[in-house]
């Protein structure tokens, strides 16, 4: 038997696997129901992991236009401005203002799945003005825009410098041609890596983000 034949997956990054829409909900399942990962722990662990890099260099101001009545996020919400992390009442549609005030922008303005012409708004306005950005761009597992199967095909679709794939790569990331990927997915059980023939690589000390 050859020694590819054994090999472990998840210990093979250089043959990078990308998960369909079906199997990161799977996965997500598989977390949430068989491991008893809670749905606020998820978010959090994959926020936080999204956040390391980001804030080692870059001190964070929050836009969010719409507020949702969804417990998790208000909860988040809350803590975020009991901690007088400071938010955007509105985002400046003159782009020059953003790019003098901040060093980086994370998208994190559209979930999986989303059209920005499904929620229109502030939310198609911002995607509009970061298009526009001269300043780096950070997108979280899924551009906003993008198509998460097929990539980012969509004319309103960002184009991120850096992306920041959660728990593992999905399809669209595939696509990406920009500076810098990494995977927030220390989290996963090595039987849920084995399982979706994930090729992760491995995390250093104690980091949480790992580069692909």
């Amino acid at each position: 038997m050859s020694t590819t034949a054994c090999r472990d997956p998840a210990e093979a990054p250089e043959e990078q696997r990308f998960l369909s829409t079906e199997e990161a909900a799977a996965l997500e399942r598989e977390l949430l129901e068989d491991y008893r990962f809670g749905r606020q722990q998820l978010v959090e662990l994959c926020g936080h992991a999204s956040a390391v890099a980001v804030t080692k260099e870059y001190e964070p101001t929050i836009f969010y236009p719409t507020r949702s009545l969804d417990p998790l996020h208000r909860d988040l919400t809350t803590q975020c401005e009991k901690m007088d992390i400071p938010f955007l009442s509105y985002l400046p549609a003159e782009v020059q203002l953003i790019n003098d005030a901040y060093g980086l922008v994370v998208d994190a303005v559209l979930g999986p799945g989303v059209e920005p012409r499904e929620v229109g708004g502030p939310c198609t306005r911002a995607l509009a003005t970061l298009k526009l950005l001269s300043i780096p761009l950070v997108s979280l597992d899924i551009p906003s825009g993008w198509d998460a199967e097929t990539g980012g095909d969509s004319e309103d679709g960002l184009r991120p410098d850096v992306l920041v794939s959660l728990a593992a790569p999905k399809r669209c990331a595939g696509r990406f041609s920009g500076r810098h990927h990494f995977v927030a997915g220390r989290f996963v059980p090595d039987d849920v890596r084995r399982k979706f023939a994930l090729r992760l690589p491995g995390y250093t000390g104690t980091d949480c983000v790992a580069a692909l």
